[in-house]
């Protein structure tokens, strides 16, 4: 029986909303046909159902045949993708100007080319006006296509100017795209190598990134090649650690959506994307303030009853928000309380289970065991550490898996759980030795971790003091600070140090940074 995420037909019935449920049968209906009462049938029986299970709904609608189910799910997500694209129409100013072009041909058929062209001008002044240049090109190729026919005899006045306005669209269509994929090149290198790890990978970088900035003419720029831009940098100046530039560049991105607030209502995710990176980015230099404003402008947005909703907006909404709750309560130092967050947080997870990528699930559980630990609860910290590390991708955020082995190795040690140290020691061993990018503070923690066993009780406090000064000489070379940023080892040193919890020691911090 294939299972319910190998069906797309299912998969996407399962995404609608009642009201989207209820405009695809009015759609449906509107067919007036036996093929159409069986779109509907089908319909309902996926909709009904818990999980993909063809044998039932064969047994649940008896007017359908083995044989004409491919075709009919086939129909059917095409049906469902066209009541979809009526239903949201409205809200995607593309879709608009793209229907319109398809109206532009229609009347262009029929002989009525002044009518074609006048429409053909309302999506082109509409499109520039938005940011979209690549549909303002296709508009005006439209209408070069027409005056090129001598079909309306108005080609004297007009050929200069469709040429220059073509010239001025092709340079803003090739610059967006330009600066489009400078950002996805970036994004791709954070992928690749995450953070720069020595000076070869921030010399390699740094000497691609100004090569493909070297043509680019930004004195004029429209929305999109300034947003892009903008993503560029900001990719840019995460990976090279450089988080005051990445402040900025974060900022000149949600500062564009204010300058352009129709833009907040078209290009919603990419203005929440905005958000996120600028509270990532506040979070990182310990801008608090600043990160509870932004924080507070991300929850009204996603409070408003008017803004845009749909899954994709819905999806983007939970994973800034908790994230960004969570890392809140890293600031303040309040674990314990902050772990009134993780019900919610594991309903949501369990809502949006088809939407979330293994990568986004393992963030979420190496933060809910920091909230653990923080709090002084290590066995519910290896709880959550343990759902990391039996990932069977064990390749995927190679650094985040080390972290939670390191991480749980010291949650087993505060845990008293003497009987597992051998075991979660050569663990990790084992997984260091197969990584490829190993890094001096994680040998480190290691190394020391390794020796608690051998030590008297006498010797501890001497040997986390030796440790903490270790590590603050590695943290001080900017290729090093990585690993601090997902483990903040330096507190938990203090707390043995001092004899204090380690949210003791945070909440001090906090209070030195207000």
């Amino acid at each position: 029986m294939p299972n319910e995420s190998s069906d797309s037909v299912f998969q996407l019935i399962k995404s609608l909303t009642r009201s989207e449920k209820r405009h695809f049968r009015l759609f449906a209906n509107r067919q007036g046909s036996t093929e159409g009462l069986k779109f509907l049938q089908l319909f309902d029986a996926f909709d009904t159902a818990g999980q993909y299970d063809e044998e039932r709904v064969l047994a649940q609608v008896p007017a359908i045949k083995k044989v004409q189910l491919a075709n009919l799910k086939a129909n059917l997500y095409r049906q469902l993708l066209s009541s979809l694209r009526m239903y949201h129409a409205g809200q995607n100013l593309d879709i608009q100007l793209h229907e319109q072009l398809d109206y532009a041909r229609v009347l262009y058929n029929r002989g009525l080319y002044q009518q074609s062209l006048r429409m053909l001008e309302r999506v082109k002044l509409t499109a520039q006006q938005a940011g979209m240049a690549h549909i303002a090109l296709q508009a005006l190729d439209f209408e070069k296509l027409i005056e090129a026919q001598y079909i309306t005899r108005s080609l004297r006045g007009r050929a200069e100017q469709l040429s220059a306005e073509a010239l001025t669209l092709v340079e803003h269509v090739s610059q967006q795209h330009k600066l489009s994929s400078l950002a996805l090149r970036m994004y791709g290198f954070y992928l690749q190598i995450g953070h720069a790890r020595n000076q070869a990978d921030y010399d390699r970088l740094t000497t691609f990134f100004r090569g493909a900035l070297e043509n680019v003419d930004m004195s004029n720029p429209d929305f999109f090649e300034e947003l892009y831009y903008y993503q560029a940098h900001v990719w840019y100046h995460t990976i090279t650690q450089n988080f005051v530039a990445c402040y900025r560049y974060a900022q000149k991105w949600v500062d564009l959506f204010e300058r352009h607030p129709a833009m907040r209502e078209q290009q919603t995710m990419l203005y929440l994307k905005g958000l996120h990176n600028l509270l990532i980015a506040s979070y990182n230099l310990l801008y608090y303030s600043k990160f509870i404003k932004v924080l507070d402008t991300l929850e009204a947005f996603a409070a408003d009853p008017d803004r845009r909703s749909n899954p994709n907006i819905d999806v983007l909404l939970f994973l800034y928000s908790y994230t960004n709750r969570i890392n809140a309560s890293f600031m303040r130092g309040q674990f314990t309380e902050g772990l009134a967050i993780v019900p919610p947080l594991l309903a949501h997870l369990a809502q949006f289970q088809q939407q979330l990528d293994p990568h986004r699930l393992m963030v979420f559980y190496y933060k809910i065991a920091s909230l653990y630990f923080g709090s002084g609860d290590f066995n519910k910290a290896i709880e959550y550490l343990t759902k990391i590390i039996q990932f069977k991708e064990s390749a995927l955020r190679e650094d985040i898996q080390c972290f939670a082995r390191i991480l749980n190795l010291i949650a087993h040690y505060e845990a008293g759980r003497d009987e597992s140290l051998e075991y979660q020691v050569k663990s990790v061993y084992r997984f260091l030795g197969k990584m490829n990018d190993q890094q001096q503070m994680q040998v480190a923690i290691f190394q020391f971790l390794r020796s608690l066993g051998n030590m008297n009780p006498q010797e501890l406090k001497n040997a986390f003091v030796d440790l903490k000064t270790q590590l603050t000489i590695i943290a001080a070379n900017p290729f090093e600070r990585r690993p601090f940023m997902y483990l903040d080892i330096i507190s938990w040193l203090e707390s043995k140090i001092e004899n204090r919890s380690v949210e003791e020691i945070m909440q001090r911090k906090f209070a030195l940074l207000k």
